[in-house]
């Protein structure tokens, strides 16, 4: 199996390549499956069958939300572990530490070893297409297959969780960086491990 890449000739309208052409790379986009085709394949590779899997199915999402509102980070089985998080703004005394603090919430998917190893491991194939779509030649990638790891923490559990209490864990990110010199849309976040001490420049905590 391999990731399928284009990398298609664009015209730069901003930064250092402005108004001239260079060639962004982007994934091929697939067709999302359906749960119902998950649960089919899952049923036929355990041998059981697709109204217990599906029964399966349910049950463990009804778990997995359960234990994710009351604060736990809850493992995926062969996938890692997911947990709710906060995005929030600091302050310098207790007087000012109110609800309106909270400035969205979020899903923080850490990926086990297994999955990060897996995709390491997976080849990656790019097209090149010119700027009128006429494809140009195919490469194999030879990267050293470098998985980025969002929260800088492989067991998810946050930093001094050790009692099993719910505790929260918190992060300082640095924003996100688009590279308009290359022309690539994507979204590159920078997330340091938390110190129980930082925050973004515009005085923003995650936890």
């Amino acid at each position: 199996m391999a990731l399928k890449v284009k990398a298609k000739q664009k015209l730069q309208k901003v930064g250092k390549y402005a108004e001239t052409y260079r060639f962004v790379l982007s994934p091929e986009l697939y067709i999302p499956l359906a749960q119902n085709k998950v649960i089919s394949e899952a049923a036929l590779r355990s041998g059981i069958s697709k109204g217990v899997m599906q029964a399966c199915w349910d049950a463990a999402g009804e778990v997995i939300k359960a234990w994710a509102t009351e604060g736990h980070s809850v493992a995926l089985p062969g996938l890692g572990t997911m947990r709710f998080g906060l995005r929030a703004k600091s302050v310098a005394t207790v007087d000012e530490v109110k609800s309106k603090l909270i400035k969205s919430r979020k899903i923080i998917f850490t990926p086990s070893t297994e999955l990060k190893d897996e995709l390491s491991n997976t080849s990656v194939q790019i097209t090149c297409y010119d700027k009128d779509g006429n494809e140009l030649k195919r490469v194999t990638s030879t990267d050293e297959g470098i998985v980025e790891d969002p929260e800088g923490d492989e067991t998810g559990e946050g930093d001094g969780k050790t009692d099993g209490s719910n505790e929260n864990q918190n992060q300082n990110e640095n924003g996100s960086n688009q590279n308009q010199g290359g022309g690539n849309e994507n979204e590159n976040q920078n997330q340091n491990p938390g110190d129980g001490g930082g925050g973004t420049e515009d005085g923003t905590d995650e936890s």
